[in-house]
């Protein structure tokens, strides 16, 4: 299929493609915002689980990978990433047991997890194997995810892991993508760089990661001591829906671009000004948004398992209509291989995902 279009007959549809020059710029762009603002670039790998994409994170100088539970770590680990943050409490046994069993089999293998309790430091530290695990305290808000949510609790937590054989503390995290003002995230982020001033670590870690706020957390976090990993996800290929409207990019130079779009055909026009499209739930994001038609006057009603319903004028069974998405963190699940297309929609090469592995 290298070099044939997409559209020469030899594959099927619905089908979802990533625009190859697209994700490539916005790699390079998000690895040259963390390096030209002193932190390092870790990206949340549950955005796409794919191979591919992890291997081209990491040779544009990425720190590591984030997962967001022991099953996707021991996925991402397969890829063979050395630096793996979970960016979560653990607290699954099988997990746990993989976890300690592949830091005492490679001493080199770094392995990072959350923790918000004594109750959650002494399950890591029950299961430790020779090796501790290397934990972050996590801080969280009102109304917010996990996380502890006062200073106090945070630095008490912090006094019991480092009083506790198993378990080592390496610094501090936070997550500020659920806040709605910038005023709101320096708040937070003043919060986190407290917490790292009260910690006895030499070089701590301050960890923390969105794709909304990332332009104030490099302008907030330039003074402090720590070594500050954004874990950042969606960017990678950005969407033409919630993170098109929540973009960073929207206050600061540079741009991110939309790589993800579906391709289906028009079924059925049952109705004037009304058309079937072979698209549904099973092959595009809904959560965050529904799918932005690329032609003028088609407007997406609704979506159901495999048919999504649209507004236009002169369509016809056979048509096929283009979509951006919204939300790509749950646009790569769906599909266990892409094609990674050039300008001209020839296939460039294949983007693989790896979502639903087994130990």
């Amino acid at each position: 299929m290298l070099g044939r279009s997409v559209f020469g007959g030899e594959l099927g549809f619905p089908l979802m493609v990533v625009h190859r020059d697209a994700l490539h710029h916005n790699i390079a762009t998000m690895a040259a915002f963390a390096r030209d603002h002193g932190m390092e670039l870790a990206p949340h790998a549950k955005t796409h689980m794919s191979p591919e994409i992890s291997a081209r994170q990491l040779d544009a100088g990425a720190w590591g990978l984030t997962v967001a539970t022991p099953a996707q770590a021991r996925t991402v680990r397969g890829f063979g990433v050395s630096r793996i943050m979970v960016a979560n409490q653990v607290v699954d046994p099988a997990g746990l047991r993989w976890a300690a069993a592949e830091l005492d089999a490679d001493p080199d293998f770094t392995l990072m997890s959350f923790v918000d309790s004594p109750a959650g430091a002494d399950l890591l530290a029950a299961a430790a194997g020779s090796r501790p695990f290397q934990v972050l305290a996590e801080l969280g808000h009102p109304g917010g995810r996990a996380g502890c949510r006062t200073l106090d609790d945070l630095l008490a937590l912090a006094a019991h892991v480092q009083r506790t054989d198993g378990v080592e503390l390496v610094g501090v995290a936070g997550y500020e993508g659920s806040l709605g003002t910038a005023q709101e995230v320096r708040k937070y982020l003043d919060l986190l760089q407290e917490a790292v001033e009260h910690l006895r670590i030499r070089t701590p870690i301050l960890t923390v990661g969105g794709s909304q706020w990332f332009d104030v957390i490099g302008r907030h976090l330039v003074a402090t001591h720590a070594k500050v990993i954004l874990r950042s996800g969606a960017y990678v290929t950005h969407d033409d829906g919630y993170y098109r409207e929540r973009t960073p990019y929207n206050r600061i130079d540079g741009e991110l671009r939309p790589a993800l779009e579906v391709w289906a055909h028009v079924l059925s026009t049952p109705e004037p000004g009304l058309a079937v499209v072979g698209m549904g739930k099973r092959d595009a994001p809904y959560d965050e948004g529904l799918p932005v038609p690329r032609r003028g006057g088609v407007t997406v009603v609704k979506m159901q398992d495999q048919h999504t319903i649209v507004r236009a004028d002169g369509l016809k069974p056979g048509d096929l209509l283009a979509f951006g998405i919204s939300h790509p963190c749950t646009a790569f699940d769906k599909w266990r291989e892409l094609p990674l297309v050039d300008g001209d929609y020839r296939v460039a090469g294949t983007i693989t995902t790896r979502f639903q592995e087994q130990p």
